[in-house]
């Protein structure tokens, strides 16, 4: 247990920060799902579209340091290339 006012405060800002950052990296999980969810229906339109609408969203939580940017960038290179390869 923290002992020191400043130790006290510390701990705070770490339960508040780690409640964010959950919040965030949960956001990036439903964006990653809603484009896996448009390609697995079959449409590439749909698809390039979710794409499109959902890569902020990973680029945001990326600068924000909640990922790496190689874990990102990885993301979108993968979902770029399963899009590509629809018919």
């Amino acid at each position: 247990m923290a002992n020191s006012a400043q130790a006290r405060k510390r701990a705070r800002q770490a339960v508040k920060r780690r409640e964010h950052n959950v919040s965030l990296r949960s956001k990036l999980r439903t964006a990653i799902k809603f484009i896996k969810k448009a390609i697995g229906s079959g449409d590439k339109v749909a698809a390039q579209r979710a794409f499109n609408s959902s890569i902020g969203t990973v680029d945001a939580i990326a600068d924000k340091d909640i990922i790496h940017k190689n874990k990102s960038a990885r993301y979108k290179s993968r979902l770029s290339a399963a899009i590509k390869m629809m018919a």
